[in-house]
């Protein structure tokens, strides 16, 4: 096999949503308290809903922008590819970046839908997030069959509404849900509560995947305000750790052995040491703690329920066997700081240098169709149409350009010593305090 014979799929990307995502979806009042793309007297965009502001962009979508303008701007549309926000370019970025098929995460809504469980009004929230998911499929996921894998979010403040809306999705096509990896946090019962078990019987009744993104239930810990942010931003992934030890306890995993879950951005290096830990732990403790492990060890199940995903890991790809050769999932994280655009393959291909042709298959795009039902790529799109060098000359011919454009600069801090987490907090919340203090104005 070459780099450009791979067929590469990335199972978490994102989506900046544009201010027109709603207009086809609905009409009249659920269009007019819809959630509403704003613009502060300053020129910086950012999302309102029932009294909730959510601001934009930062961090999350810098891709294409030279490093030395990443910050936590940009702050408006206008500064962002149009790959972020508009189905069209983010085809011809994918393309060029040979990326045949991406499962996109929110960004102004959440990776879980966070913007609808924060609203007081939950009727309404229960409606927009039903058009959101409308949205998603129809216009985005729709626009290109088989380029993008459906995911959808869940209205989980509402137990029925969530098996309802799981339903509805699966029936239109749906086979991949996200969810908070901890619900706590939204003020609703651990997944180890009574609670969920509608949401778990729904899921295996529908053969959904369900995926956890790393940030949206146990933030990455930081040691101090004045840590430097690199060491923060260092340490993320490993923060995925704690919401796989709680949902690999699941009864629910025992109960239902065809269930998958996802850990997106979560990495893989340090898997296997988790899963040694684990099963030192069931073996020295389970003679007093009731442990569920009985007729297998916490590692094999870790093996038949979790995918988990990485977009730079060469050293856990020299220990693939370690983790599970059928275990392991590609991502980009387009258009996050961390994605490796528009030269993904090159990078994945160097990583991929101690593995066989059928792993390397198997962790470029076999077991992303495996794990989230996805046959709609190659029943839509002819393999040989998919592999890295057939959409880079596609791409080509059409002139996308990948050079690194300026898009304003980024507002750097006046310091000399290295930016802190205290830093990156104080710019976000006087940002927050500025856009609520302005009388806001609609997006043109």
């Amino acid at each position: 096999m070459e780099l450009n014979d791979m067929v590469i799929v990335s199972v978490d990307d994102h989506i900046c949503e544009p201010s027109t995502m709603f207009d086809n979806q609905l009409s009249g009042e659920l269009l007019a308290s819809a959630p509403k793309l704003r613009t502060d007297e300053n020129g910086t965009d950012y999302w309102e809903y029932q009294g909730h502001i959510r601001g934009l962009i930062g961090l999350n979508a810098v891709v294409g922008r030279p490093f030395e303008e990443y910050g936590m701007e940009p702050t408006s549309f206008d500064q962002l590819r149009e790959g972020c926000y508009d189905v069209h370019a983010r085809i011809d970025d994918m393309d060029a970046n040979g990326i045949a098929a991406s499962m996109c995460f929110g960004n102004s809504i959440g990776f879980d839908g966070q913007t609808f469980h924060k609203a007081p009004d939950k009727t309404l929230a229960l409606r927009h997030l039903q058009a959101w998911n409308d949205w998603h499929y129809d216009e985005w996921c729709m626009a290109y069959p088989g380029r993008f894998i459906p995911l959808a979010i869940l209205p989980t403040w509402d137990i029925d509404a969530t098996v309802a809306e799981i339903k509805r999705c699966a029936a239109k096509g749906f086979r991949a849900v996200s969810m908070n990896e901890n619900p706590t946090v939204q003020g609703l019962p651990s997944i180890h509560n009574d609670y969920w078990n509608p949401f778990f019987a729904a899921v295996a009744d529908c053969d959904m995947t369900v995926a956890l993104h790393i940030g949206s239930g146990n933030p990455a810990p930081h040691a101090s305000m004045e840590t430097p942010i690199e060491a923060w931003i260092s340490t993320m992934p490993l923060s995925v750790a704690q919401g796989l030890a709680d949902w690999l306890q699941l009864e629910e995993l025992h109960r239902y052995p065809d269930m998958r879950i996802a850990i997106s951005e979560g990495s893989i290096g340090w898997v296997p040491y988790f899963m040694e830990r684990a099963d030192f732990s069931n073996w020295r403790h389970a003679a007093w703690t009731h442990s569920r492990f009985r007729d297998l060890k916490p590692s094999e199940m870790v093996r038949r329920h979790f995918l988990h995903c990485f977009l730079w890991d060469e050293y856990g790809l020299k220990n693939l066997v370690e983790i599970g050769e059928d275990n392991v999932a590609y991502e980009v994280d387009y258009p996050h700081s961390d994605a490796i655009w528009p030269d993904a393959p090159e990078h994945l291909w160097r990583q991929c240098r101690y593995l066989t042709d059928a792993q390397i298959d198997k962790v470029t795009h076999g077991n992303a169709l495996r794990w989230f039902r996805h046959d709609a790529l190659f029943e839509h799109n002819r393999r040989e149409d998919m592999t890295v060098g057939a959409l880079r000359a596609r791409a080509a011919a059409k002139g996308v350009d990948t050079s690194p454009k300026s898009s304003g600069g980024s507002h750097h801090l006046d310091v000399e010593r290295p930016v802190t987490s205290g830093d990156i907090m104080a710019m976000m919340k006087s940002h927050a305090e500025r856009r609520a203090a302005k009388v806001a104005v609609p997006a043109s």
